[in-house]
């Protein structure tokens, strides 16, 4: 298989198991193969991306799908480390959560965040973001390689 046939790897950093629902049902309607990983916390999700305990043998994203409100450490706290992490900063964090502050949004792209999004209330809208996300990132969008 070749790495174009590969699917894609997304890591869905949401504690809300509704949003993580219309998320995975977005990308299963989705033209793009992918294979969605999904912690709850950002604890988790730091350990998943760095490959701690029970994530030993995660893959490495392709895409973040990262929600700001999360318990244990916020999204703010784990977009800081990821991006100050030398062998994960390069992987594209796109911020998909409820907050429409200005103030979040500001602090989302000073810790270098590539996007932010507000989730859609309904499951068209967030079919529609997620397939515009897919277009994007992987269609569009040239990222280096590890």
């Amino acid at each position: 298989m070749s790495d174009k046939d590969k699917p894609v790897e997304i890591l869905l950093a949401e504690d809300n198991p509704g949003d993580v629902m219309l998320a995975k049902k977005a990308l299963e309607q989705g033209k793009l193969a992918n294979n969605l990983h999904v912690t709850t916390d950002g604890v988790d999700a730091l350990s998943f991306l760095r490959q701690e305990g029970e994530y030993a043998d995660a893959p490495r994203p392709d895409l973040i799908l990262l929600d700001l409100n999360m318990p244990r450490k916020d999204g703010q706290d784990v977009l800081k480390e990821l991006k100050d992490d030398d062998d994960l900063c390069r992987i594209p964090v796109v911020v998909l959560t409820s907050s429409e502050s200005e103030e979040d949004i500001a602090k989302s792209y000073e810790l270098n965040a590539n996007a932010y999004l507000t989730k859609p209330v309904n499951f068209d809208g967030f079919i529609e973001i997620v397939n515009r996300l897919e277009n994007f990132w992987f269609k569009v969008v040239k990222l280096p390689e590890e």
